[in-house]
């Protein structure tokens, strides 16, 4: 009865399915019965989808219609919305690696219209109230609105953090088109901002966090926002409640977190899930006050995996439907169990097993949960759908946690006992408000069968679905739904084609309950009344009533408070809970000291050590003897100054905006003096905190390395804090000053020259030959005697704030050498463009003249060709390379050599053309620059009477001169270099 066959699809490699119903609508008030699914075709040698198809059915799946020729045969399609405010709204988005357009839907999928886009959709985000408001964020990482349903598109914002932007909460915001927004500079850091929509230019733009924040950190959550920031290695986190001014997260003092993740902000509260500094594989559980600042410890040592995608999966499941009810896979011992807790983690205890296994074997041990019906990755998972009452699980009995020895139980009291309903994998499913249960068998194997259950699990009657065996990719129940149809889709080989069983069990639930088909049933805790301060009875349909209910009538027949007791009160912040019921300050706390709270306004809550349950209701009884107690702030002192800037740095730039946050950890904000030093002749003062939440800006109009200092002062006294803040430059250019060549085990001075020139404190580091370490200076100079001889090259790297550039430079290294100034024809100056490669090919031009007229060895002539005008070069004359040689000479061979060059040169010998009818003539200067170890030559002795009579005094130093295209590199990309003009003199740095 009930049963159709299986409705064929072409066969294709994967498919979303995303079936709908429109219930909620006033036009629809049963339920809809449209299916639609997205087909697509995988090419795993291409690396794409390359085919898709649509498919819709009107009739819950009894017959599907393929929609190609609606959406456009060519149309490839990636992905498939159901707006989630009505149902009847439809968004398909097209493969971006063919097209960029949207097709929409308002008839339930029935007709389509495209439209094309000029920015290719990553993801949308539908707003929580108005059905035709959407978020989209494109592959180049910007923020697109709508507010006609993807009709006409307007950029929100540039550069947004993957999943981190939010709609605004009805409630809370002022404004509904009001977007939270995490935007990420180029810089590394982010910062928080919100806008609306249609006004988000840089004006209306507003920061409610005014420090950089943490990458990836923004999250907004019901009444709260959470925000990271890291500073020196050390994170921090902060919450703002209902839009509140952001407050520090406390938790307890040596916690020293190193990840961290919200699992829950419902009712009023946070559940976090906190890795430590000692933990790998596990997290601790905190919970928090009603604001979300204040977290003590639940559950230590709660597992932890990865999933597929690389997600942190917390194994923390909670109780649908009933509050305070969490499951929690434990770590003890290298041992893994499952405990229970029925007052939101004030107290745990081990999940009891069932008294006997399903052959009715007595089992003495422990019940372990492997799995439930669903997980949420990062949040809590939820055991029993929309069931009250009900707990489907996979797990084991036994000591510990077991991934081979599988079966699956189920609770119909919440928790309190279990009974084992298979001992294979099973997956189960409810139907009609759990009026009946379905299971099929989890199995890569084929299979036939499907099993019913109408008394919560205790007999199961087996029914066959499909004639042939089906291997099953999944199935669909709607959860809450009044048609009682589940869909099966797999296929029957893997070269069969897709396979979709409807599976309609209408006939099986022959009536609808009366009054009589129901019974109540008692919430407890282990035999206690009382869960979370209450005392509730439902009711539930009788195990065996093979009626229908049409609509959840599983309520609450009685729900009255409880007289409170020390099981509604936890521990509170700075507290450790101590046997059953006491609370005792930690060693790090200080119960005396007011100062949780004082900084927030004039009076306080003094504590007792305990905080009643978030959303526990009791009333009366230790209510009062456990209520913290208002009281003023006592007068105190200025303690724990703090002074940082917004980001976290310590480098500020030049002519730009830096923004300094004070912080006190002790001391009545409202009524403390405050006087910020910036170090550079210029201080405010202030009155109170009040001005100054938002922080304080200055710019600095010179670089250097300031002494910022904050005071504050009160009638009770006064606290200090120092930042030494370096304000710079863009770093631009470095010129490396090396000489041309140096003699061996002497010392030999290198310098760099930095523009421009006034970049307060900067790090030099030097590489010299194959060293892998650095020698590393705060001086742009630093002498080296090189070893050996060779050519070496000579490495400095120049860090200012975020850049990093670098100069490389040759330095020929020999025993000994000899070197005359050149000088050329005027001639050479009209063409000379003042690059380094031009230079070092006039070098090599004139060395080849001087080879050609004298026959020198061409390994015994280095010419080095100084940037800058009048054209000038040096003429080194080496020793041979050739050791052999180099012994069987002397310094007669020297002198000879220098004798030929020279008279070459003073003979106008040594010319060369530069172009057709520019010829050029080399000329000795008249002073000698080198030295060796032999004594230099040169000067008049040398000097032809046709040479023009220049002196040295004439030339810039090449000191003095930059190269116009330095060969200077970024760093690890941290910042960028442009070419520069030659110049004699450096500029300082101006403000902007």
């Amino acid at each position: 009865d009930g049963w159709n066959g299986p409705r064929r699809l072409p066969r294709e490699a994967c498919f979303f399915f995303l079936p709908f119903c429109s219930s909620s609508l006033p036009s629809s008030p049963s339920p809809s019965q449209v299916i639609l699914i997205l087909t697509k075709l995988y090419d795993f040698n291409l690396g794409s989808v390359t085919e898709s198809s649509l498919w819709r059915s009107t009739d819950y799946g009894t017959t599907y219609e393929k929609l190609n020729d609606k959406v456009g045969l060519k149309t490839v399609l990636s992905y498939l919305y159901v707006n989630p405010t009505n149902k009847r709204k439809i968004m398909l988005l097209s493969d971006p690696e063919m097209e960029s357009s949207l097709l929409i839907s308002s008839d339930e999928g029935a007709t389509y219209q495209k439209y094309r886009l000029t920015f290719y959709i990553q993801s949308l985000l539908f707003h929580p109230k108005q059905e035709d408001w959407v978020l989209a964020y494109s592959l180049d990482q910007k923020l697109y609105s709508s507010m006609d349903f993807g009709r006409r598109w307007q950029l929100v914002h540039e550069r947004i953090t993957p999943n981190r932007f939010y709609w605004s909460v009805a409630g809370l915001d002022k404004e509904a088109d009001l977007v939270h927004m995490e935007v990420g500079p180029a810089d590394g850091y982010a910062h928080y901002l919100t806008c609306r929509i249609q006004e988000c230019a840089e004006t209306t733009r507003s920061g409610p966090f005014v420090r950089s924040i943490d990458i990836s950190s923004l999250v907004v959550q019901d009444e709260y926002i959470f925000i990271q920031v890291t500073t020196g290695g050390r994170a921090s986190y902060y919450v703002s409640y209902r839009r509140e001014a952001f407050a520090q997260i406390k938790l307890p003092k040596y916690s020293l977190p190193k990840d961290m993740h919200i699992i829950s902000t419902d009712e009023n509260q946070v559940f976090a899930a906190v890795q430590e500094w000692n933990q790998n594989d596990t997290y601790n559980l905190y919970i928090s006050d009603t604001r979300g600042i204040y977290f003590t410890l639940a559950m230590e040592n709660i597992k932890s995996s990865r999933g597929l995608m690389g997600n942190i999966i917390i194994e923390l499941y909670e109780v649908a439907g009933i509050k305070g009810i969490f499951l929690a896979n434990k770590k003890v011992d290298e041992q893994v169990k499952t405990y229970i807790t029925y007052n939101k983690g004030r107290d745990w205890r081990l999940l009891q097993a069932p008294d006997v296994d399903l052959r009715g074997s007595p089992v003495h041990c422990l019940l372990v949960s492997h799995s439930v019906s669903h997980e949420v990755h990062g949040q809590a998972g939820h055991l029993g759908c929309c069931i009250r009452g009900f707990l489907p699980a996979w797990g084991n009995i036994g000591p510990e946690l077991s991934y081979t020895d599988i079966g699956v139980f189920i609770s119909s009291d919440g928790g309190n006992t279990w009974r084992q309903i298979f001992d294979e994998e099973y997956n189960v499913w409810f139907l009609d408000w759990g009026g009946a249960l379905v299971a099929m068998k989890h199995t890569p194997l084929p299979v036939r069968h499907l099993w019913v259950s109408f008394d919560e699990g205790h007999s199961w009657d087996k029914y066959g679905f499909t004639s042939v065996p089906l291997f099953v990719d999944g199935a669909l129940v709607e959860a809450g739904v009044e048609t009682q149809i589940m869909t099966v889709f797999g296929h029957f080989s893997l070269r069969s084609e897709w396979q979709l069983v409807k599976v309609d069990y209408k006939s099986i639930f022959s009536r609808r309950c009366t009054k009589e088909d129901y019974q109540t049933w008692h919430l407890l805790n282990q035999g206690e009344p009382c869960v979370m301060g209450e005392r509730k009875i439902f009711k539930k349909r009788k195990p065996g009533a093979q009626c229908a209910l049409g609509r959840d009538s599983s309520g609450t027949v009685v729900s009255e408070p409880c007289v409170c007791a020390d099981w509604d009160f936890e521990c509170d912040y700075g507290y450790e809970r101590h046997g059953e019921s006491q609370c005792v300050p930690a060693f790090w706390y200080n119960p005396a000291s007011p100062s949780k709270d004082c900084s927030l306004g004039q009076s306080y809550l003094n504590s007792t050590g305990y905080r009643r349950i978030v959303s526990n209701n009791c009333t009366d009884g230790l209510r009062e003897k456990y209520t913290a107690k208002a009281q003023m702030c006592p007068g105190k002192a200025p303690r724990g100054l703090h002074v940082v800037t917004t980001d976290g740095r310590l480098v500020a730039e030049q002519g730009h905006n830096a923004t300094f946050i004070i912080l006190m950890e002790e001391g009545d904000l409202q009524r403390t003096n405050i006087q910020l030093d910036f170090g550079d002749g210029i201080a405010v003062s202030y009155a109170n905190f009040s001005p100054i939440e938002d922080g304080i800006k200055h710019v600095y109009k010179s670089a250097g390395i300031f002494q910022v200092t904050a005071y504050a002062e009160n009638n009770l006294g006064s606290d200090t804090a120092v930042l030494f803040l370096h304000v710079v430059c863009p770093v631009e250019h470095v010129h490396l000053r090396v000489p041309f060549v140096a003699i061996r085990n002497k010392e030999v001075n290198i310098s760099a020259v930095v523009w421009p020139s006034q970049l307060g404190t900067l790090t030099y580091f030097w590489w010299f030959g194959n060293s892998t370490k650095p020698l590393i200076t705060l001086d742009s100079s630093i002498s080296f005697t090189f070893l050996a001889e060779g050519t070496n090259s000579i490495t400095v790297q120049v860090a200012a704030g975020n850049a990093l550039i670098q100069d490389t430079k040759d330095i020929a290294v020999h025993e000994y050498f000899q070197s005359q100034l050149l000088s050329f024809s005027p001639n050479l100056d009209y063409h000379n463009p003042d690059i380094p490669e031009w230079r070092q090919d006039i070098g090599n031009v004139i060395k080849r003249a001087l080879v050609k007229v004298t026959g020198v060895p061409e390994d015994q002539i280095l010419v080095a060709v100084f940037p800058g005008l009048p054209t000038s070069a040096e003429l080194f004359i080496l020793p041979p390379k050739n050791l052999t040689e180099r012994r069987k000479g002397n310094e007669e061979d020297l002198e000879q050599i220098v004798e030929m060059l020279f008279n070459a040169l003073n003979q106008n010998l040594v010319q060369f053309e530069l172009k057709p009818g520019v010829q050029v003539i080399v000329y000795v200067t008249q002073l000698t620059l080198g030295e060796g170890k032999w004594e230099e030559k040169g000067g008049d002795n040398y000097q032809s009477e046709n040479a023009p009579k220049i002196t040295l005094s004439d030339f810039t130093e090449p000191e003095e001169l930059l190269d116009k295209e330095l060969d200077t590199r970024v760093i690890g990309g941290i910042a960028t270099i442009a070419n520069s003009e030659s110049t004699k003199e450096i500029p300082n740095c101006t403000s902007v």
